[in-house]
């Protein structure tokens, strides 16, 4: 890749990004009121990491079954509330174990 192709998909880039942060400032003058919008865009950021997160997950690992183990595993933690390090931590500690016993069963 040259510099000036570089600068040419920077450019574009920093533009894009702007312009999605840009435009509903633009768009939008006042306050939205309507609560079905306003829930709407309230859980966008969650919906977009889980579409992100979830296809990562399963390709992450050298098996889809300890993916399984450690996708099991962080929901069950973060259904019972416990804080993003220790769903992380466990969830990572699930999937080396899961890999272990794979790796000595076959």
């Amino acid at each position: 890749m040259t510099i000036k192709t570089f600068f040419i998909y920077l450019i574009i880039m920093a533009l894009s990004t702007y312009l999605i942060r840009a435009i509903p400032f633009i768009l939008v003058k006042h306050q939205i009121r309507n609560t079905y919008i306003k829930s709407f865009l309230h859980y966008i950021p969650y919906a977009v990491l889980t579409a992100m997160t979830i296809p990562a997950i399963f390709t992450a690992t050298a098996s889809v079954i300890s993916a399984c183990v450690g996708f099991i595993v962080a929901c069950i933690l973060a259904i019972k509330n416990k804080g993003l390090t220790t769903v992380a931590l466990l969830s990572c500690v699930a999937v080396y174990l899961t890999e272990l016993i794979l790796g000595l069963i076959s």
